[in-house]
């Protein structure tokens, strides 16, 4: 598969910082009913500041990264016609999730662009937790098509829609390529009109789950920790997403120094 910015690594100061300033957007936002239709989520101020959500604050040190993270993401989303990234890390605790969130809530503030945020780690999902977010029912469900749209996801400010999880299953890598899960995807998408499409997964090299769901995506960012993952675990997982997808990049979180190289 063609690599789109291969081994080109942002270097997130101190866990996982983020925000915005933006490139063009993907599409008009055109008012339909069923992107209004989705109940409300409100992000407290008090949630940002004890779980390192930074996006909108552009006084913090590490908005730099994250506006380079997005701007090369949308650029290369456009060029290519893409709209789904899957956002992985070699081993737990790398910062995925909350590097998901601000990438998320980053892309939201582009006017007449419209993301979408869906925890698709369905072992150990984490999102609702970060997010201090009641969701309801299982991502499981929903996946199966045994519920609507309209009953996983959130609407969190105008342009991002939060689709979270509480319910680990059992059963994740079989529900993930299970053509219910590509059926139920593909009609959110059209359904909800949405320009980009952010899946949060599992860790690649403790589940075969990644593996299973990459040909539901476009592309894929991996997310490594400075002084945690090793250059063997991130060079396996890149030659794996390689081969069945198309690599954006490598996000290596958690470091100390510098902002981009």
């Amino acid at each position: 598969m063609r690599s789109a910015f291969h081994r080109e690594a942002f270097k997130i100061h101190n866990a996982d910082r983020v925000v915005a300033q933006a490139p063009d957007a993907l599409s008009s936002l055109s008012k339909d009913s069923s992107w209004l239709s989705l109940r409300e989520f409100r992000l407290s101020s008090q949630t940002r500041a004890n779980r390192g959500i930074v996006a909108g604050n552009k006084s913090d040190p590490a908005c730099v990264a994250f506006d380079l993270l997005r701007t090369k993401v949308m650029q290369t989303l456009k060029q290519n016609g893409w709209r789904s990234v899957a956002i992985t890390s070699p081993m737990p605790r790398c910062g995925k999730s909350l590097v998901a969130v601000n990438l998320a809530l980053s892309l939201a503030e582009l006017e007449g662009t419209r993301t979408v945020l869906l925890d698709m780690d369905l072992r150990n999902p984490g999102l609702a937790r970060l997010l201090e977010m009641d969701a309801s029912p299982s991502m499981e469900f929903f996946l199966r098509g045994e519920c609507d749209v309209a009953d996983v996801l959130r609407l969190c400010g105008r342009n991002l829609a939060v689709g979270a999880n509480l319910w680990s299953a059992r059963l994740a890598s079989e529900i993930l390529q299970g053509e219910a899960a590509a059926t139920a995807l593909k009609a959110m998408v059209q359904d909800l009109r949405a320009d980009v499409v952010l899946y949060d997964m599992t860790s690649m090299l403790t589940h075969d789950d990644v593996l299973a769901f990459l040909p539901n995506v476009d592309c894929a960012i991996l997310v490594a920790a400075a002084e945690q993952s090793t250059f063997a675990e991130i060079d396996a997982c890149e030659r794996m997403l390689a081969e069945r997808t198309n690599v954006l990049g490598v996000v290596l979180n958690r470091c100390r120094h510098g902002a981009v190289c």
